[in-house]
This record gives C-alpha cells, structure tokens and sequence, in this order.
C-alpha cells in the first residue's frame, strides 16, 4: 500500500504532499499550497478524481519525455507525474495511482519529526539517569 506525504518546504513555507508506491517511489507530487488545511483538501481531490481515467492529463514533450498530470474537477493541476522514457511507463504511472490512491495513508514529516525528537530527549533523559514523568 502506497502513502501520501504532507510535508512543509523550509524554503518557501509551503506545504505539498507526494503519493508514494509500496516501494517508496514517488509516483505523484502535488502543487504548492499555503496551509496544511490546502494541503489536506488536495489529498482528498486526488482520492476523489484519481478515479476517474479522464481526470488524467497524458502529455508527451517535443523532445519524446511522458508524464502525465492529475486534473481537479475546476481543471486546476492536482499533482504531476515524474517522467517516463515511454508511452507504457507513464500508462504503469498512471495504474499506480489508481492502485495506490484509495487505502493510502497520510503521512505527516513533522509530526513524525516531532515525534522522533521528543523520542531522542526522552533517550538522552534516560542516558543522564533524568526520566520525564
């Protein structure tokens, strides 16, 4: 089962998520958004058009790459495709979206990151013999 992950560029400040495949790979990465509550809604629109095989926009570039992009109901771009080297790759791209999308969890990194720096403190509390009640 694949995963979405909501992240939030330090950069920019703006949230985006990718749907990843059971192996990790990214297979569709989502526009800018200014909230994490945007962010969220995108997830949804994927999971509400990614079922719908004209939802997805095949686009071949003039020098032969393939991807494809996920359209919202409003014909806004929901998320893009990396790039394929042919026709059936981006066709195998857009399956595991179909595949993916529907059980996959969201993933948030900053709670996880949250979660792993209180689990770090807790550790180095314990190592210099100080425990947290």
């Amino acid at each position: 089962m694949g995963q979405f992950n909501l992240f939030k560029s330090e950069k920019s400040g703006n949230y985006y998520f990718n749907l990843t495949s059971d192996s990790n790979e990214v297979i569709l990465a989502s526009q800018s958004y200014t909230s994490k509550e945007a962010a969220l809604k995108g997830i949804e629109s994927v999971k509400k058009n990614a079922l719908y095989d004209g939802k997805f926009q095949r686009v071949e570039s003039d020098n032969g790459i393939y991807y494809f992009m996920l359209k919202a109901s409003n014909g806004k771009t929901i998320g893009a495709s990396q790039m394929y080297k042919s026709y059936y790759g981006r066709e195998n791209g857009i399956s595991a979206v179909k595949q993916n999308v529907m059980d996959a969890p969201i993933f948030d990194k900053k709670m996880a990151v949250q979660k792993y720096k209180n689990l770090s403190l807790l550790r180095y509390k314990k190592n210099k013999k100080q425990f947290i009640l």
